[in-house]
């Protein structure tokens, strides 16, 4: 059997980005599971069956940590002679394709599902450019997991036509639809829990999910939720999400309102973020930029209609009118009027959520998205 290696830079994006994914290929491949943070990976292993690899990476520009990890890979690589390396996230990407090069691993592939350099300038940005062009001339094949992220790619000339490839209608993993499935959610539970996070039974309820940081639009989030509530007391804001207050942290005017406000719930970070989906009737979801986001997907399919910037893979999700609204990045105004207007009007509100499943079970089922990545794993036995 065929060894194939997976590699992103945290476990997080292993559990969450690709669940039940390595679980599924081991049955056609020999799969090992590269990350960071020992205790979580191995756990990782163990849930999903697969063999795991320990590697220390930061998701910070740190070059002497990086080196030691790319000769980490490179004697690993060397001995285990894998056929494919398959690397998500930025920088498990430049390690574990320059790592596999050196080492003469045959197919070395790369998944784009975001880049955070879009949001960076100066030095910084000259470096990250850098970065993610070496990456992409060290891969076989690198798969940009949105239509929209393609075409930046190519904008910013990081990679040539014919090195890159959008799997299906895009994701990195596509959603399980019989596990977001609002029905499993009785009217009864929906009232308990509303109950216990102090949410009026009629109010309207906006939800968030996601890390809590500014380039995920939480500012203006916010800022447009504070505005609509004072004239409308009759809807909630639900938070679903951890704080990373290091990396790119809220504004302190932001924290403060989101403690005090009387209308804003915030939960933290959930293992399970379905039953909250399933007592809210609009996801939020202002980003400033993204891959293919798998909550907006997963409201979808929970037959949440979606307020989304106009951003590669959200505006690829959700066409405005049909499924949800798109406003501009970074406009607060044009979020509280599109929360207005869904908030105000209940023929259009429950228009868009009447779609909202349909859409994402007709295009981005899992298993499906399962099975065109192993036909394409397949596509290189040839080489």
């Amino acid at each position: 059997m065929h060894k194939l290696i997976r590699i992103t830079t945290i476990p997080l994006s292993l559990e969450k980005l690709l669940e039940g994914q390595l679980t599924f290929m081991d049955q056609y491949f020999e799969v090992t599971a590269v990350s960071a943070e020992k205790e979580r990976l191995e756990k990782f292993g163990r849930d999903n069956k697969v063999n795991t690899f320990l590697v220390e990476m930061t998701r910070e520009i740190t070059p002497l940590k990086d080196l030691k990890a790319v000769f980490k890979l490179y004697r690993y690589f060397k001995k285990e002679k894998p056929f494919i390396v398959h690397t998500h996230t930025p920088k498990a990407g430049i390690v574990g394709m320059l790592a596999a090069k050196l080492a003469g691993v045959p197919v070395r592939l790369h998944t784009v599902a975001g880049l955070p350099l879009m949001e960076t300038t100066g030095s910084k940005r000259k470096i990250l450019n850098f970065v993610e062009k070496l990456t992409y001339a060290l891969a076989t094949k690198v798969y940009p997991n949105s239509k929209g992220l393609y075409d930046i790619i190519l904008k910013e000339g990081f990679a040539s036509p014919s090195k890159l490839k959008v799997l299906g209608k895009g994701s990195s993993n596509g959603i399980d639809t019989t596990y977001f499935d609002p029905s499993k959610y009785s009217e009864e539970f929906k009232m308990q829990l509303k109950q216990e996070l102090n949410i009026p039974q009629a109010n309207l309820v906006f939800v968030f999910i996601g890390r809590l940081v500014s380039e995920k639009g939480i500012n203006e989030l916010i800022k447009a939720f504070s505005k609509l509530h004072q004239s409308n007391p009759d809807c909630n804001l639900l938070m679903v999400g951890p704080f990373e207050q290091e990396l790119d942290p809220l504004t302190p005017e932001t924290l403060d309102i989101m403690q005090t406000h009387p209308g804003i719930i915030s939960v933290g970070y959930q293992q399970d973020v379905r039953p909250y989906l399933a007592i809210s009737d609009v996801l939020t979801f202002p980003s400033y930029r993204e891959g293919f986001p798998n909550v907006v997907m997963q409201a979808g399919a929970m037959n949440l209609p979606s307020i989304v910037t106009d951003i590669n893979g959200c505006n690829e999700i959700i066409s405005e009118g049909k499924n949800g609204l798109i406003i501009p990045v970074k406009d607060e105004n044009a979020l509280n009027s599109s929360m207005l207007n869904l908030l105000k009007n209940e023929e259009l509100r429950s228009s868009l959520a009447s779609r909202s499943r349909p859409e994402i079970t007709s295009n981005y089922e899992r298993r499906e998205f399962w099975k065109i990545l192993l036909n394409e794993y397949r596509s290189f036995l040839s080489f």
